[in-house]
């Protein structure tokens, strides 16, 4: 079998050729914290803006219905771009491309934090995305070509603390700045690190030379009708899962339109690029079993993952009323697991079949997200961090080798067309599980409550004690027994609120630890990796 690369040559799908033909002319470390850098900030910001919400919607004068489209623009560009990454670095080289998004980048997040009013904000926010889109795909490229084979799990590894760590704390740093500072900051930030990087990027990261380039009279054509099924189909399906739950899902005409359009789009999009010449976007490429199973395993894993990153905070702050450093606080020792352990799991992928450290981490995680499922409104700190280290002890377990065994068969000219095709698995996957999590959450709320308040009636005695207790206590300090009663079902009604939203998080942390463990089998798809030591 063979795949087919983006000018139409053959490549071959026997494992690539080690490197030794070519190294970096820097240190690979020093390289991988270059290319890190904005990279890192870029993902940051997918969820650093998310508990800032209310603060921009009140400052610039919009609903916080509409303020959710600061997030939605972001995400909406990012995807859309992200197919496009191996045609923009073929035609203008890779470190060319890399250099352009981070400088669009930096300017895009100055224009964020200066923005006038809400409209402007939100189309510097999709400048913001299209740069980060570009980002993605390029950085953990040029980890692949920097490290040698024997290596690679430790260029995997310092990705993957980039990946998984900056969503983490995104809602968290997020809040941090909004309560101490300015919700402007949260933009305002990545300037110096931008400049930063730039300066660096721009001396030590080369293009290898194997590295496929578009050149004659027609390298700037286009697969003009890929493009544009593929803008339409992410692009549909991004802001049919952001406005989805607000709109009632599948009960809004608009939302079935979207969601049929898009779903049309992205089939018609298959079908074209399968059958071009020089496709936008080497599907092709999925035909290598181990790069296509680990696409699908990281649409998988980023749903149950990223959902899962969203509910910690949220349940965190919403309901236990943590305020956002004592919510870091309780994320925190997650992630100095993960900067401990993926190293280590970087070495373990050289030593043992990468399939069973996967194997592990899928029953680590899955038995973390069942404990998070007996969170409770009482439930104490400590209980809180040890259960979320667990967790982050699986996620160390699964990213690295996931990401290791993916480029094992893909020929080394085709390595950014892969990490473009992960990118997009794994974003679509949060996109997803995102979606999935909010309106699980809804839905689950309200059938929990409907039960609950089958026993707050008249007749109950428990609530007849309870409210009798709060309506003398309330009494005595008021002096007003109308007032106090009232006040008294108000705070009942408002915990049985709280009851019914803690156990909706527990029925969703149960449906994503069953989730996980269904994705086990598929691990075996994957070819067990010969790495060249």
């Amino acid at each position: 079998m063979s795949t087919t690369g983006e000018t139409g040559t053959e490549q071959s799908e026997s494992p690539a050729p080690p490197d030794q033909q070519w190294h970096a002319p820097y240190n690979p470390w020093l390289i991988s914290g270059v290319a890190t850098l904005t990279t890192f900030m870029e993902i940051l910001d997918t969820t650093i803006v998310i508990v800032a919400l209310p603060h921009i919607a009140g400052d610039l004068g919009v609903s916080q219905d509409a303020s959710t489209w600061i997030v939605t623009a972001y995400l909406l560009s990012n995807a859309v771009v992200l197919p496009f990454s191996p045609f923009m670095s073929s035609l203008f080289g890779r470190r060319n491309f890399y250099l352009a998004c981070v400088v669009l980048f930096t300017l895009s997040s100055l224009l964020c934090g200066l923005a006038p009013s809400f409209g402007l904000l939100v189309v510097f926010r999709l400048l913001q995305g299209l740069a980060g889109g570009g980002l993605q795909p390029s950085t953990q490229a040029i980890l692949v070509d920097t490290f040698p084979e024997h290596k690679r799990g430790m260029a995997m590894a310092m990705f993957g603390l980039v990946v998984v760590i900056a969503p983490a704390i995104g809602p968290t740093l997020g809040g941090w700045i909004t309560d101490n500072f300015n919700w402007r900051w949260i933009f305002l930030i990545n300037i110096p690190v931008g400049f930063i990087s730039l300066l660096l990027a721009s001396k030590f990261i080369t293009d290898p030379p194997y590295l496929p380039r578009r050149k004659g009279a027609d390298r700037f054509k286009i697969d003009y009708v890929g493009f544009v099924l593929i803008v339409l189909g992410l692009g549909g399906i991004q802001i049919t899962l952001s406005i989805a739950e607000r709109k009632g899902w599948f009960e809004s005409p608009t939302i079935v339109m979207l969601a049929v359009g898009s779903a049309i789009a992205i089939i018609v999009a298959i079908w074209w690029e399968l059958r071009h010449k020089d496709p936008l976007v080497n599907l092709r490429l999925l035909k290598e079993r181990n790069l296509g199973a680990t696409v699908c395993l990281f649409v998988l894993f980023g749903f149950g993952f990223y959902g899962s990153m969203v509910m910690f905070p949220l349940f965190l702050q919403g309901l236990l009323g943590y305020t956002p450093t004592w919510s870091g606080l309780a994320v925190s020792p997650g992630g100095i697991v993960m900067v401990f352990m993926m190293p280590i799991v970087g070495l373990l992928v050289m030593r043992f079949d990468p399939r069973k450290l996967v194997v592990l981490g899928l029953v680590i995680l899955s038995i973390a997200l069942y404990k998070m499922s007996y969170f409770n409104l009482d439930t104490d700190f400590r209980t809180i961090v040890t259960t979320r280290m667990l967790q982050s002890f699986g996620i160390s377990m699964i990213f690295v080798p996931l990401n290791t065994m993916a480029y094992t068969y893909v020929a080394r000219e085709m390595r950014n067309s892969a990490s473009s095709l992960i990118s997009l698995g794994r974003n679509t996957g949060a996109s997803i599980g995102i979606a999935f999590v909010a309106n699980a959450i809804a839905r689950h709320g309200q059938v929990q409550q409907s039960h609950l308040v089958q026993h707050i009636t008249p007749f109950a005695p428990q609530y007849n004690a309870y409210v009798n207790q709060l309506h003398k206590i309330l009494t005595a300090i008021s002096g007003d027994s109308v007032q106090a009663l009232a006040q008294a079902q108000a705070i009942t009604y408002n915990l049985l609120q709280q009851q019914s939203m803690a156990l909706a998080f527990s029925d969703v942390y149960r449906i994503l630890s069953f989730m996980v463990l269904i994705l086990l089998p598929f691990v075996f798809i994957i070819r067990k990796p010969n790495i060249q030591r």
